[in-house]
This record gives C-alpha cells, sequence and structure tokens, in this order.
C-alpha cells in the first residue's frame, strides 16, 4: 500500500473541470487498490503570495500549507494535475509551490550554492491538460513550464522519479477519449504510478 498525495492544480474552487475528472478518476483507481489518498485542491487553500526572500526562507508557513507539506511528507508517491494557462501553470499553483517547497521542509542550504534535498524517496507524475494539442506544446514550446516544474521544483527537493501525462485538445475531446483518459488515470492510480 502506498501512501498518495494529490495535487489539485486547477484554480477554480467549483470543480467541474476535466483536470478534476482525471483526479478523480487517479484517485478512484487509487483508493481501489487498497492505497491511502490524500488530495490537496489548491483552489480551497487559503495562503498569501510570496512577497519577499526572508519570508521564503524563514517565514511561518499559513496552517493550510502546514497541512500541505504533512501530507507531501508521508506520501510515497505524488500526482499533480493543472491546466496549461498562457504556455505555464496557473499562479495560484505556483504560489503553492513557493509557498510549500520551502527551506526547512523541502530542502536544506548547507553552505554556498549546495543544499540537502529533504523530499527524496518520493515519485511523482505530473498531469497537464492543454487547448493545444500535446505535441505542440513539446515541439513549439518545448515543454518549458514542464521541464521547470520536474527540474527546478521537484527534482531540486529530491523528487523522483517523475512522471508526465499531457492531455492535449481538451475542449475537442468526444466521449470516448475522455473516458480513455479517465481509464487510463483509473489504472495509473492502481499502480501508484
Amino acid at each position: 500500500m502506498a501512501h498518495i498525495a494529490i495535487i489539485q492544480g486547477h484554480p477554480d474552487p467549483d470543480g467541474g473541470h476535466f483536470c478534476h475528472a482525471l483526479a478523480q478518476a487517479y484517485a478512484d483507481g487509487a483508493t481501489a487498490a487498497g492505497h491511502n489518498v490524500r488530495s490537496i485542491d489548491i483552489a480551497r487553500l487559503e495562503f498569501p503570495l510570496l512577497r519577499d526572500q526572508s519570508e521564503f526562507e524563514t517565514g511561518t508557513p499559513p496552517a493550510d500549507i502546514i497541512d500541505a507539506q504533512n501530507a507531501l511528507a508521508r506520501a510515497d508517491h505524488i500526482l499533480i494535475v493543472y491546466p496549461l494557462w498562457l504556455v505555464t501553470m496557473p499562479a495560484l499553483l505556483k504560489g503553492f509551490f513557493e509557498q510549500t517547497i520551502r527551506p526547512g521542509f523541502a530542502i536544506k542550504f548547507t553552505s554556498g550554492y549546495r543544499w540537502e534535498k529533504l523530499l527524496k524517496g518520493r515519485s511523482a507524475r505530473i498531469v497537464v491538460t492543454m487547448s493545444m494539442p500535446a505535441l505542440a506544446y513539446r515541439v513549439l514550446f518545448g515543454a518549458h513550464s514542464l521541464r521547470s516544474l520536474e527540474r527546478y521544483t521537484l527534482r531540486f527537493c529530491g523528487i523522483g522519479p517523475i512522471r508526465e501525462s499531457l492531455v492535449g485538445s481538451v475542449g475537442e475531446i468526444d466521449s470516448r477519449k475522455r473516458e480513455g483518459w479517465l481509464e487510463r488515470m483509473r489504472r495509473l492510480g492502481q499502480r501508484a504510478d
């Protein structure tokens, strides 16, 4: 049995988007397989944006962020689901990571430009939905925001391996393709992948 933390990165608190359906299908598959699942819906969390370096390094995280950190600390695997907005992640999700991936929790600076990675031993999957074809995102934009999240946020604190699923042309998905994606997410949840 794995402990799984699901970060629902869609900023709409009303739900009902394909991101929500994908995350729920993953959670359903994981729960059915006996995994322990904890969902973090960033749209429902209360936290301010960080505005200076000292706040990041020495400030006290808000209660919702501490709760999210506790879920991530217990997790063996992390699922992150978000929509592509302006060819990157929504600002609220970026603000969540800035609040969460802090020194003392995710990293520990040792000397100069060296640090200790405090979240080793966890794997992750990133699921990104977008209106453009996934191939266009990879080829024309180099999947920049996805690569940034992988390399400079998750790997920075020791998370790996990291896998990805890109769901392109979301507005044009018919019911057959939609169900295919949901079934794929259920299977990934069962395997904690």
